[in-house]
């Protein structure tokens, strides 16, 4: 449950990210197989849009593109150096 939480807060405060992914792709710290590693990930959900719910069924059919993005998204915060994510206090508490 509290995993779901955490989502939900991710999903809401998704604005906060631009900056920490902007500077992600800039960091000399971050490797460039993780840039590129999150990069296709996201690269290949948007050509290749699997989904498990179907879209047409309004709130139900995004909410299986919300919960990958944000999957990907929350796995290149977990890979970010610790410097980044203090920078844009992402640590895990």
């Amino acid at each position: 449950m509290i995993k779901i939480l955490r989502r939900l807060k991710f999903v809401f405060t998704f604005w906060r990210f631009i900056p920490f992914l902007i500077d992600y792709f800039r960091s000399r710290e971050v490797s460039g197989m993780k840039k590129v590693a999150g990069v296709l990930l996201l690269a290949a959900y948007v050509v290749f849009p699997f989904d498990l719910i179907p879209d047409y069924l309004l709130f139900f059919g995004l909410l299986d593109d919300v919960v990958i993005v944000t999957f990907v998204l929350e796995r290149m915060v977990k890979m970010a150096p610790f410097s980044l994510k203090e920078k844009h206090k992402l640590l895990d508490k």
